[in-house]
């Protein structure tokens, strides 16, 4: 992942810098148009491929910006559901342990005595 815009280069660059400008604009609240990505875009001092500026606006016009963006938490994807599995296995492994017979009471050294020597 770049941490800089300086290590993107081309339609990596670009994609990023209009994805950015994007934001901006939903965030102020504005109309996501090709114009004011565009003016977000010179503010900054960048330029941007004018083909992703219109898919940009035109993406998020359509869904609008919160649809692209992940809530707090929410993480990747993949392992939904796994709470109840992961609790049914904790409670296979408390059954397993308190059926699990001792018998004849071993020391920890291997000897059936349980005299309590150590």
């Amino acid at each position: 992942m770049a941490t800089s815009l300086t290590e993107l280069t081309g339609a990596k660059k670009d994609e990023m810098i209009t994805s950015l400008a994007s934001l901006v604009v939903a965030d102020a609240g504005a109309e996501v148009s090709e114009e004011s990505i565009s003016a977000v875009i010179e503010a900054a001092g960048c330029t941007s491929n004018a083909t992703y500026v219109k898919i940009f606006a035109t993406v998020v016009a359509a869904g609008g910006i919160d649809k692209f963006c992940a809530t707090p938490g929410s993480g990747g994807g993949g392992g939904g559901g796994g709470d109840a599995a992961a609790a049914e296995e904790v409670e296979e492994e408390k059954e397993e342990e308190e059926e699990m017979d001792m018998g004849g009471a071993m020391d920890m050294f291997g000897g059936e005595g349980g005299d309590g020597d150590y």
